[in-house]
Order: structure tokens, then sequence, then C-alpha cells
């Protein structure tokens, strides 16, 4: 793909600091990863008919059978190079990321962060809708221009060789990033890693920087916190939205081990970058209602992601061999994701039902002092833009109508 400089804005923009980029895996690859998921040497049935144990082997199987027998990788990677992709090197580092300029004069950027077991794949589908509203029943005033990067360590942008790119790091990087398209207001936006990296970037407070939005806010009161990573009784005095919210916390410590792994010994992973079908596996069990939300759509059910859209993630994962190297942010992190980090510009939440914890309003007014957009959803999990897109952009517009 020959991608023009001219999507990029003009200023700090040279040939030797923004460079095209072009999304293309030799067959070979491909052949290979068919050969390793038909090769698959599968254990026996878990011994409980629920998701207690983890992914389950029946859903794992039909997910494998789709991926030898049906999935097209060239569909996504086409989609991606319909896209302007770009790499840039911020403090030593390869960065990738797309970047999406709209055709209505008055955008606003804004710079959207993704999470793990994510990549650039899970904002493919707010893209049009963000960036050509008038086309997806919105007014040319919602219109946004979208930078997208890849997180280190991720897809396409490099694998630090060294220590210290943690979510600060990476912040601050997007900082930079946003300065070297020659942008000077902006919003940002995350889930996820891309959340906590967002609020990092509130805290560094960049003039540019005018507002955030989280779909997964640090907003829980310290000692709920605490009580709920000790897997403590519950707190008296709650409302009835902080108890249920509390009882999603303790859930969710008490089930994390992915992250307790990943975050102490991430290169024992090794074997993820040796089978496809197991990291598969082991990217399906981000969280339960995540899994079973997939498992059914595994099993033909409609649900906000298809079979096509987990495996072009897990794809993505297994022909860039970044398994280890993304697990390794949650080694690096030094942050309590859902810790209130003190954060004066202003804020938007979009509290989904199905997220880690639902967000009460009363914690994210106590949590952002300029608070100007919250929204409680009746549907959607975790992935936000990527299962609820259409949602999601209505949520985009009007969470920042405040600050075009």
């Amino acid at each position: 793909m020959k991608t023009s400089e001219t999507s990029v804005a003009p200023a700090l923009v040279t040939a030797e600091s923004i460079k095209p980029f072009e999304v293309h895996f030799p067959q070979a690859d491909l052949d290979d990863l068919h050969r390793r998921i038909v090769a698959t040497k599968w254990p026996e049935k878990e011994t409980v008919n629920d998701f207690s144990q983890g992914t389950p082997l029946a859903t794992i199987q039909r997910l494998a059978q789709y991926w030898a027998d049906q999935y097209d990788w060239r569909k996504v990677e086409s989609r991606l190079n319909s896209l302007p992709n770009y790499m840039t090197t911020i403090d030593g580092l390869d960065i990738h990321f797309i970047h999406i300029r709209s055709k209505h004069e008055k955008a606003l950027p804004m710079i959207v962060t993704h999470g793990w077991p994510g990549s650039v794949v899970e904002q493919l589908k707010i893209v049009e809708p963000l960036t050509d509203p008038t086309a997806h029943g919105g007014k040319a005033t919602d219109a946004f221009h979208l930078v997208i990067p890849s997180m280190p360590g991720y897809a396409f942008s490099g694998k630090p060789t060294g220590t210290g790119w943690g979510p600060d790091r990476i912040a601050q990087a997007w900082v930079e990033l946003m300065k070297r398209l020659g942008y000077t207001k902006y919003v940002a936006q995350g889930g996820d890693w891309g959340a906590l990296i967002t609020e990092l970037m509130a805290v560094q407070a960049p003039p540019e920087l005018i507002g955030i939005h989280t779909n997964m806010p640090g907003a829980v009161p310290p000692e709920i916190d605490k009580a709920a990573l000790a897997n403590a009784p519950m707190p008296a005095g709650l409302s009835a939205e902080e108890k249920h919210a509390y009882q999603q916390l303790s859930f969710f410590y008490t089930q994390v081990y992915y992250a307790f792994h990943m975050a102490t010994r991430p290169q024992s992973l090794t074997g993820l970058a040796d089978s496809p079908v197991g990291l598969a596996a082991y990217m399906l069990d981000h969280d339960a209602r995540s899994l079973e939300m997939i498992a059914r759509s595994i099993d033909g059910q409609a649900e906000g992601l298809t079979p096509e859209n987990v495996l072009d993630n897990v794809t993505l994962f297994w022909l860039t061999n970044t398994a280890v190297s993304s697990a390794r942010l949650y080694w690096e992190n030094k942050h309590f994701f859902f810790a209130p980090k003190n954060i004066t510009i202003p804020v938007a939440v979009s509290a989904f039902p199905d997220e880690l914890f639902f967000c009460p309003r009363d914690w994210a007014e106590k949590a952002f002092s300029s608070l100007i957009y919250y929204n409680k959803l009746e549907k959607g999990g975790h992935f936000a833009a990527w299962e609820q897109p259409q949602l999601f952009c209505e949520e985009m517009r009007k969470a920042f109508k405040t600050l075009r």
C-alpha cells in the first residue's frame, strides 16, 4: 500500500519522522499457522458444565475448526490496508498507528488506545462512523480525526528490549505522537490498558489535551477497592449500585489469574508463541462475561463479537508473535487500574453493565473533579468499541460535545 502523507496534519511531519506502513504477511506464515492449528494436541474435556475451569474444550475446538477451514486473514489485512497506516520512532521505539482525518474541517482530533488482549482491530468498526458521521446518522459537527496506535509490544509497534516501557511512558509517547502530528487541541479515549494510559495522559495534563473519555474508569473508592481485593465482606452502607459494583470487583479480583501470571512471570508464557490454539484459549478467557459472550457467538448466537472478529485479533497476535511481548506490560505496570488518580481536566465516563465493574455515578463524581459527562448504558461489556460500536460512537459524540 502506498499511503500519501497528505492524510497527516502537515506540521512537524517529515519523511524521516513519519513513514507510511503496509500490512502484509507471507503466505508461508499463514500456511504454518494452518498446519499448527490442524496439529493441535487436545486435552481432555473439563470436568464441569460451566466456565469455572476456563475456556471450554468444545468452545475452543469449534473456534479452531472455523480457523482452519473457513477463516480468511487476508480480509482483515485488506481492511487494515484500506486505512492510512504509519510508523514513527518515539523514544527509540517504533510506534505503529492508524491516522484517519475526517473530511469535515472542524473535526475534533481523538487518540484511541486499545487494551489486552486487544489491538487496533478493536477500533476498526468505529472508524467510519466517527470520521464520517453524516454517512452514519450523525452531523458534521460530530466528526473526529482519529489516531489509533498500537501499544509497544503489540501488533506492529516495536518490542521493547529493555525495561521501562510501562503505562506512564506510553502516555508520554502518545502526547509526543499527537504533537508530532501537529495537533494543538485533542481528546483521548481508552478502555482496559487504554483506560489507564488515557488517565495517565490526563495526569500529565499536556495543554493540548482538553479532555478524556473512559469506559473503565479509575474511580473505585480506596477503602472499597482494598476490601474487594482482599475478598473481604462487603462494606456497610453501600447503595444497590455500589453493592453490585463491589460484587463485580470482588469476583474479578479472585478470577484475574491471567493478569497475576503476566504481571509476575510473563516469560513463562513461551508456549503461547508455539501454539496458536493455546494462544486463542488463553486470550478468550479475559473475563467471565466476555468469555460467555464469545462462547455463545461461537455456538452461532448473535452477539457483539463474531468468531471472525475474535480470530482477526488472535491471528494478529500470532502473526506478529506478540503474546509474550504484550504480556510484559503487566509486569511493567506500577498502577492500580481502578484507583482514582487526581485528574483535574474534563472527564467523560460511559458505564457499560458488563464491564469488569459497573461504575456508579457517585464514584465517578468523587473521582473526577471535572466530570462533564456520565451515562449508564443498557448493554455492552469490556470491549465496548468492538462489541457495541454504534453505542460507543453515540457516546463519543455526546461525551465530547461541550469541548468542541
